[in-house]
Formats: structure tokens, C-alpha cells, sequence
């Protein structure tokens, strides 16, 4: 009786797992090309403001266009900021850089202290008609700028706050609390209740209980609340043009229509500002980015 090995060979079709692994692989390779190609896309107009606010002058109106500057200069920033002798643009880059930040830090300080009591509250306290009054806090921030815009004015000018700093830090803070108090909900929601009832039982009060325990652990929350507050009010353009009218309160955002003119646009001067725009924010976003990060991913999380 003879009996016949079946030994493996290298060569023919390989294993049924292998050929599904490397079409996964194949498949990865291809959606991740995809993304890249979609985020290309989407990044293409910030390209090209970098690339115009460096460009020299002659490259800026020219056809076909030139995407690639065949040299950087810095003659647009020079021209913003006054250094060029021969140009002179008359836009108060400084003042809108002064309003901007001041108007954004203090519409985020008042969201993020307003809103992390509210959303504290909510988490931790039950009492009468708690669900419909979060529901009414959260339906106010779904009505769009153009019907509030009016309004504010009208109550603004009441009170002498259209044309000011301050007076647009307070509606950029209205409009932002709802969603730093639904933010900070579901942060305190993750921290556990038997922390604060261990604190109680010690002699804590409530205050105690938050200022010690609570916020310490919700400081992630914190950090993601602070710079989506600080980015909505600093890149804010439709109230901030209807409640202020001169270089004294104009924000940035505000400010880029003065390089328009009737006929003409300078599109050096305005995409060397909307670069200067986007460099505060970057360095606030550094600044708190593991806190950030920490706070993103921290309601994915289960102890």
C-alpha cells in the first residue's frame, strides 16, 4: 500500500486569510489615499491665501495663475503694519488685532464660567421642570444670527453697547454659553457621583465638592470648551458686522472688507490679515492641546 504526503508548495493560490489580508491592506491604502486627497481639497483655499500673502505683487491678478510663488517676500506684511515708506494702507491692523483679542477672551471667559456652573447644575442637581429648561438653553443657541441681529442691536443702542468691545464680548458670550453648558454636562455626567456623596460625608459642602473634586477632573472639559468658545467668537463675522462700525470695536473678521473698494480688491493685504487671523488661534490651540486632546476623547472613556 503506498501512502501519498501532500506537501505544501510555494508556488499556485495562496491561503484564503492571505488573499483577504491583503485585500484589507489593499483597501486601507486606497481609503486612506482617499482622505488625503479630500483634505487636499478642502485645504486648497487656506493654500492659497498662504501662498498670495507671500507672493510678490506681479503674481497676485496674472493668467493663467500661479500657484507656486516663484519667490517669498514680506512686502505684503510690511505695507499692513506701515513699514513700507512707499505704500500706505490705512488699515488699523493693530487696533482690529486689540479688538479681536479682547472681544474673543472676554466672551470665552464669561461662556466658560456661566457655562461650567450651568452644565455642573445640571448634572448633579435634579429639580423642577430640569429637562425642559435644559431643552429651552439649548433651543437658543439653534436660532440663526440673522433673526437675533436686530434685536441686539436695538437692545445694545438701548443701553450704549453697539460700537464696543465689551458690549460684542457680551452677545458672543450669550451665544456661546448653551454649548459650553451642554459641553460641560456631559463631562461632569462622566465623573462619578459617589466622589462628591464621599466628599459630603467628610464635611464638604457643594462648593467645596466642586472647586476640589469636579473641576480638577473636568479641566479636559474645560480646555475643549475654551477653544471652541474662543475660535466661534474670534472668527465671528455676521454680528460683529452689524454691532460695530468703527476701528474701534471692528474685529478682524470685520476688518477685511476694508481692502475692498469699489472697483478693486488688494488680495495681498487682505490674505497677509486673514494670515495674521489664523496665528493667534493656532498658538491658543498649542498651548492647550494635550488638555484638548484630553478633552475630546475623555467621554469615550469608561473606568
Amino acid at each position: 500500500m503506498t501512502t501519498t504526503t501532500n506537501t505544501p508548495t510555494t508556488n499556485g493560490t495562496p491561503p484564503r486569510s492571505r488573499r483577504r489580508w491583503s485585500r484589507r491592506k489593499i483597501n486601507r491604502e486606497l481609503l486612506n489615499l482617499l482622505t488625503v486627497l479630500i483634505l487636499l481639497i478642502f485645504a486648497l483655499p487656506a493654500i492659497w491665501i498662504i501662498f498670495t500673502a507671500f507672493r510678490p505683487a506681479n503674481e497676485v491678478n496674472v493668467t493663467p495663475p500661479v500657484w507656486i510663488p516663484k519667490r517669498l517676500t514680506l512686502d505684503a506684511f510690511a505695507n499692513l503694519f506701515g513699514l513700507n515708506p512707499e505704500y500706505a494702507s490705512g488699515v488699523p491692523v493693530m487696533a482690529y488685532l486689540r479688538n479681536s483679542s479682547l472681544t474673543a477672551l472676554i466672551a470665552t471667559t464669561i461662556a466658560l464660567t456661566v457655562g461650567t456652573m450651568t452644565g455642573y447644575a445640571f448634572s448633579r442637581f435634579e429639580f423642577k421642570y430640569h429637562t425642559f429648561v435644559f431643552l429651552m438653553i439649548m433651543l437658543s443657541r439653534a436660532v440663526p444670527g440673522v433673526a437675533l441681529g436686530l434685536p441686539l442691536f436695538l437692545l445694545m443702542r438701548k443701553y450704549g453697547l453697539v460700537d464696543t468691545s465689551v458690549g460684542l464680548a457680551f452677545v458672543y458670550a450669550a451665544v456661546n454659553i448653551p454649548f459650553t453648558s451642554w459641553l460641560m454636562d456631559g463631562f461632569f455626567r462622566q465623573i462619578p457621583k459617589e466622589l462628591d456623596e464621599s466628599a459630603y460625608i467628610d464635611g464638604c459642602g457643594y462648593w467645596t465638592a466642586f472647586w476640589r473634586i469636579d473641576l480638577p477632573l473636568a479641566l479636559p472639559g474645560v480646555a475643549a470648551a475654551g477653544i471652541f468658545a474662543f475660535l466661534a467668537s474670534w472668527n465671528e463675522y455676521q454680528l460683529a458686522s452689524l454691532l460695530t462700525k468703527t476701528p474701534k470695536a471692528k474685529t478682524f473678521p470685520v476688518g477685511l472688507y476694508d481692502f475692498t473698494s469699489q472697483f478693486t480688491v488688494d488680495w495681498r493685504g487682505m490674505t497677509a490679515m486673514s494670515v495674521l487671523m489664523i496665528i493667534p488661534a493656532i498658538v491658543f490651540v498649542i498651548l492647550i492641546q494635550r488638555r484638548l486632546t484630553e478633552g475630546l476623547t475623555f467621554g469615550a472613556l469608561k473606568g
